[in-house]
């Protein structure tokens, strides 16, 4: 069986080092907001590039956070919106409504599966205050031109950055570009935890010393609240065991490269649509691969045909935001790009542990699928 993912064997090729972390905090004594957290904070802003990283409980928080902070900061009020990709997975948009913010769902180029630049523009009203841009399946969006609209109209920019650990663009890294961004450390990301875990990255010192509060219960100093905060903390734990995997993520990354390039030569199947970019040759180089994501008409059946071969795939996601019962005043809206994307994808098996003759047997039965 070739595993969609296979986490086991991820972690395993860093198991004594995982446990030699996790026996550290465990004779510490101290599990909660110390030195383990001090130091991936440090180290991951460091990766990103950017002056501060805040750890909190999970990625959707991250998100959920630094929206409340704008608020905090009196640069958000109730009713603002925020300008969202209409394809993205539904905790960009949770994060928005948990504000009492009002998302704006803006189609994604159909070649990328990012949001595009030019119906940002288009979807700007009065009542504007933040664009989030998502780099979804590891390649960052158009942020050159995404900066240059929010400076044109004076826009707060928040990247969800949680598929694109070390994704660059012009020698920037994600998380990196925006005012802020929200990171997740979801197990199967390409730096995952054994667990929840999640990261704000920023260069505003302002919104993070308000995002350290509002993570700890609104508390800057023990029983002392500056703002009606929430208790989501990255735990040393996670932290400790981030720190370890953060040391071999670029060298994962690469092994994803070598996969998806793999893929991309390799799948000569008419009936499929491969991965394409919107920008230039440096996005396609610079992309991490989270996710190797195909289109094709004949979806289900070319799922099962691989199933049949013992080739695990997975659909990211089968209904877009806007289908969901959850916002169900927005069912009878029509967004005809995101609706064939959603209806149209399928997830290869990437990651750092799929052997390359794996990765050739995927290519060889995709090439032989046929009506």
């Amino acid at each position: 069986m070739i595993n969609f993912l296979n986490l086991q064997s991820i972690n395993q090729q860093y198991r004594q080092e995982i446990i030699e972390a996790c026996t550290r905090v465990i004779d510490s004594g101290w599990y909660i907001g110390g030195k383990e957290l001090e130091a991936f904070e440090d180290n991951f802003s460091h990766y990103c590039g950017t002056q501060y990283a805040i750890g909190v409980a999970n990625g959707l928080d991250a998100l959920i956070l630094t929206l409340r902070a704008w608020k905090e900061l009196g640069k958000l009020q109730d009713g603002d919106e925020v300008i969202v990709p209409s394809n993205t997975y539904i905790a960009s948009i949770l994060a928005i409504t948990a504000n009492n913010l009002t998302p704006v769902l803006v189609e994604p180029n159909i070649n990328s599966y990012n949001i595009d630049p030019t119906n940002i523009q288009q979807a700007i009203t009065a009542k504007t205050r933040v664009i989030l841009a998502v780099h979804l399946y590891g390649q960052l969006a158009d942020m050159p031109k995404i900066m240059q609209i929010a400076k044109q109209y004076n826009l707060l920019v928040l990247e969800d950055a949680a598929q694109s650990h070390g994704a660059q663009l012009q020698g920037k890294k994600a998380g990196n570009w925006g005012d802020a961004s929200g990171f997740s450390f979801y197990p199967g990301k390409n730096l995952g935890a054994l667990g929840d875990a999640g990261a704000i990255t920023t260069n505003d010192l302002e919104l993070a010393t308000i995002l350290k509060a509002l993570r700890n219960y609104g508390s800057h100093e023990k029983y002392k609240n500056l703002v009606p905060g929430m208790n989501s903390r990255l735990d040393e734990i996670q932290a400790a065991i981030l720190d370890v995997k953060l040391k071999y993520l670029d060298r994962e990354i690469k092994h994803r490269r070598q996969i998806a390039n793999l893929y991309l030569n390799g799948i000569k199947n008419h009936l499929i649509q491969l991965p394409l970019t919107d920008i230039n040759a440096e996005v396609y180089e610079q992309h991490v691969w989270h996710l190797f994501v195909i289109r094709t008409k004949y979806r289900e059946a070319l799922q099962k045909y691989l199933a049949d071969h013992d080739i695990q795939t997975l659909i990211h996601y089968p209904i877009p935001p806007h289908k969901q019962q959850a916002y169900k005043e927005w069912n009878t809206v029509s967004l005809p790009i995101s609706e064939k994307i959603h209806n149209e994808v399928l997830s290869l098996p990437i990651g750092p542990t799929l052997t390359i003759n794996e990765a050739i047997k995927v290519i060889e039965h995709i090439n032989e699928f046929h009506e």
